[in-house]
């Protein structure tokens, strides 16, 4: 693979042309907005995107509008990456044929569309080995339906399905490790990646795309209306989450972990939390014990990445 050097050195070596374009109908402040434009930043030939039922996706293709510059197609949740394999070798015999050109094809879904109602379908792909980049932009929870409860989902966090009352505090369940997933089916290429670091995403999304194989990004964009804090905020809490070691920032490459972000002074993942109106219960008295259960777990997972990146390795 190329060194990191021949990628993006700056911001200001990005290319100015929008692949995703203003007047789409997401909300001001939307992580998975941003998430998309610094993607598209990225495409290096023709490219498809196929998109699974979501944020971005209705609020994107309102007709007769369309937001993007590209080949696009609307998928159902669950079977986005069956879309995106199928599309991958209907270029590829087209390309044999010599009736076209091979393109590179991104797939897009959600948290729910991957995490959960998708995951059966992201397997299978992973598996057969199809050329294609899969991104999943992470907003932790089903936002396009009424903020309910997903597997990327953080213990304690409150959703219209994990409500806060004397019964429950918030999700009960830990966030699913979806990289560790990914990672098993002994992907080329995996990596996490935040809007806060936009060189660091979009010279991912290069590099997802030049390598042989299926590729993966989790790119974490949180969601104004369903974390509940101002829309000026995203890019703040963004940064939070990877200062705070809430979401590392990291890569797997033919199997050998990299840190990308170092955090040897983390911040107090309540600077974190405070921001947001989803976590507001947590400092109360009684749900002491979910804030503390939740500080471990971001903890122990820092400490799990940096002994598997001193082996090279992701178990």
């Amino acid at each position: 693979m190329a060194a990191q050097e021949k990628y993006f050195k700056t911001i200001k070596d990005v290319p100015l042309e929008d692949y995703f374009t203003p007047g789409h109908r997401l909300c001001a402040g939307c992580g998975p907005s941003l998430a998309m434009k610094l993607a598209m930043k990225a495409v290096r030939m023709p490219t498809a995107i196929v998109n699974a039922t979501g944020c971005v996706e209705v609020s994107t293709s309102m007709f007769p509008y369309v937001s993007w510059k590209l080949p696009w197609i609307h998928v159902a949740f669950e079977n986005t990456a069956a879309v995106a394999s199928g599309i991958t070798e209907a270029f590829r015999i087209l390309e044999k044929k010599g009736r076209g050109s091979m393109h590179d094809v991104i797939a897009i879904a959600g948290d729910g569309g991957t995490f959960d109602i998708g995951l059966q379908a992201l397997s299978g792909a992973l598996e057969r080995r199809h050329k294609m980049l899969y991104i999943c932009y992470d907003n932790e929870a089903y936002m396009n339906t009424g903020i309910q409860r997903s597997g990327a989902t953080p213990m304690g966090a409150a959703t219209t399905t994990s409500p806060v009352g004397k019964v429950i505090s918030g999700k009960q369940e830990r966030k699913k490790d979806l990289i560790g997933i990914v990672v098993a089916h002994k992907v080329p290429y995996a990596a996490t990646a935040s809007i806060s670091h936009p060189l660091d995403f979009i010279n991912k999304v290069r590099k997802a795309l030049e390598i042989e194989g299926p590729t993966f990004i989790h790119v974490l964009t949180p969601c104004t209306l369903g974390w509940r804090y101002p829309p000026s905020q995203t890019i703040k809490i963004s940064r939070l989450a990877v200062e705070t070691r809430y979401f590392p920032i990291f890569e797997l490459e033919y199997g050998k972990l990299k840190i990308n972000i170092k955090v040897s002074k983390p911040r107090p993942l309540e600077e974190f939390l405070e921001a947001q109106g989803r976590f507001k219960h947590l400092f109360e008295p009684a749900n002491k014990d979910v804030l503390e259960n939740l500080k471990m777990q971001v903890e122990e997972n820092w400490n799990r990445l940096l002994k598997l990146e001193e082996i090279g390795l992701y178990a």
